[in-house]
């Protein structure tokens, strides 16, 4: 398998998804604003997503897809269905019960993470949380099957799932609020509709390699079965790690939820932002080494484990500097281009523009986060990152304690990016000193290089969005759209000029996994 072009073609497939989600953002803000209401739905969001992470993306996918490969490559496919059928019914019941408390229990929790709400915004905080909640059901079966086919080294499909998400979030964002006597409430139902279209999206895939798992009517069934105890026992502490860094999230809401009306929602245009060059290049890397990394440690090679990481951490590094330093220089081209129109105002530009920054000082460290902890979890080893992340969690609210008052909301989004940052770091100490990774040749040279083409292309970015006045092209979109990508092709065509004139060739990262 071509790595480099395997990362491509995952590439344009976030690419595609973060693009629709960018689309899906400009709308709701075009629709909503920013607003107590806008707060409300971000908030009531903000859990089921929480717990999203906690039973797929994060603690279930790190536990799951390394002793999915080992079953593959040492048990066989019968052993290996079996325990596909197995842990996907504790998982599809367990979200369920979760999903049922959080209906029930709705108004406390609303009354824990989101203090700042009041009024007509909490009762609709509150609806909204009930009518999201079975979306983590919809994930968790999503995440699943993601894993299984992410092993088989089926990667597109998985890839592609949350467009259809988006596209839910789109349709009813056009074409549905007028059905609702609170307008907002659409966008909730679309989050559950988008959930139900990713699953049936994912059923076909899982059909052609013979893993569609069983369910069963018994909520434990399977719970006996070795290989589901295993993972269990792996997602104990990476349900920990999961829930440091979500708790941290929480506590960065509700203090969002203090800082004014609109706060919480301009902290989230940011994070989208944020996303786009952090699931093109982030998600994608890990995607793709996860697997690969896992069967070379169940094939002893070492050799090719260190090789993996050192291809991954110098694209990471080609890739995320040019981006975190773009981010910070056309931060109001971008906020303006995509959420400035209808009821998103200039002053939520400005608003949403001081996040974006300093989330952008952290950008690295977000990325360098999604290449380095697979290489723990793909040796089983999840108790290490998890011990990294309770210690950030603390440096994070630290820090949070002294950027807040000085700067508002941005001193949330610094906090996070500084913290990640931190993390990376010693999650990098971590490997080195254990001897799991060792840099390969030439590692100064290259850095060298990258930082000189990345000073010259945040030099062009800046002087290009100093030439157009953003807010005050609102009322033509298309000519503000054009300039912005004009200035973003020109500042990218700059960087790769300055890198081929110091001697950087495609050929340099190409790499097949073994």
């Amino acid at each position: 398998m071509n790595l480099l072009k395997t990362l491509a073609a995952i590439s344009s497939m976030t690419m595609v998804s973060r693009i629709t989600g960018l689309l899906r953002e400009s709308l709701f803000a075009r629709a909503f604003g920013a607003s107590p209401y806008t707060d409300a739905f971000a908030i009531a969001f903000r859990l089921p997503n929480l717990l999203r992470r906690l039973f797929g993306e994060g603690a279930f996918s790190q536990a799951f897809v390394p002793i999915i490969a080992e079953y593959k490559s040492q048990q066989g496919p019968e052993a290996t269905k079996t325990l596909v059928d197995h842990v996907t019914n504790v998982l599809v019941w367990a979200t369920l019960a979760v999903s049922v408390a959080g209906i029930v229990g709705a108004p406390l929790i609303l009354a824990v993470i989101a203090g700042g709400l009041q009024g007509d915004a909490l009762d609709a905080g509150i609806v909204m949380t009930r009518l999201m909640f079975p979306y983590i059901v919809c994930m968790s079966f999503v995440v699943m099957a993601g894993g299984v086919l992410n092993t088989w080294r089926e990667f597109k499909i998985p890839a592609f799932t949350p467009v259809l998400w988006n596209l839910s979030s789109i349709f009813f964002s056009l074409f549905m609020v007028k059905y609702f006597d609170v307008p907002i409430y659409a966008m909730a139902v679309a989050v559950c509709v988008g959930g139900l279209l990713q699953v049936a999206w994912q059923i076909p895939a899982l059909q052609r390699i013979g893993m569609l798992p069983r369910l069963s009517l018994n909520p434990l069934a399977g719970l006996h079965d070795p290989g589901v105890r295993r993972i269990l026992r792996k997602m104990g502490p990476a349900v920990f790690a999961v829930s440091a860094a979500q708790i941290s999230l929480l506590i960065n809401t509700n203090i969002a939820s203090r800082l004014g009306a609109g706060s919480v929602s301009v902290l989230q245009y940011a994070d989208r932002l944020m996303e786009f060059p952090t699931g093109m290049l982030g998600v994608a890397l890990g995607t793709i080494l996860l697997p690969s990394l896992s069967k070379a440690n169940t094939e002893g090679d070492s050799a090719e484990y260190s090789a993996l990481l050192d291809w991954g951490l110098r694209l990471t590094f080609l890739l995320a500097l040019p981006a975190a330093v773009g981010l910070a220089a056309l931060s109001t081209p971008l906020i303006a281009a995509l959420f400035n129109y209808g009821a998103f105002r200039a002053d939520a530009v400005a608003a949403a523009t001081a996040p974006l920054m300093a989330y952008a000082a952290g950008l690295l460290g977000i990325i360098l986060i999604k290449i380095l902890a697979p290489a723990f979890y793909a040796r089983q080893d999840i108790r290490t990152p998890v011990r990294i992340a309770v210690g950030v969690l603390v440096a994070t609210q630290l820090m949070n304690l002294v950027f807040v008052p000085l700067l508002g909301v941005a001193g949330l989004a610094l906090s996070i990016g500084l913290g990640a940052c931190i993390n990376a770091a010693f999650l990098y100490t971590g490997l080195r000193r254990r001897g799991i990774y060792t840099p390969h040749a030439g590692w100064l040279a290259f850095f060298l290089k990258v930082v000189a083409a990345v000073a010259v292309m945040g030099g062009v970015a800046w002087f290009g969005q100093a030439q157009f006045d953003w807010t005050g092209m609102r009322a033509h979109p298309v000519l503000r759209i054009g300039a912005l990508l004009l200035v973003i092709a020109g500042s990218g065509a700059v960087y790769f000029a300055v890198l081929a004139g110091l001697g950087f060739r495609p050929r340099d990262f190409m790499r097949r996994a073994k």
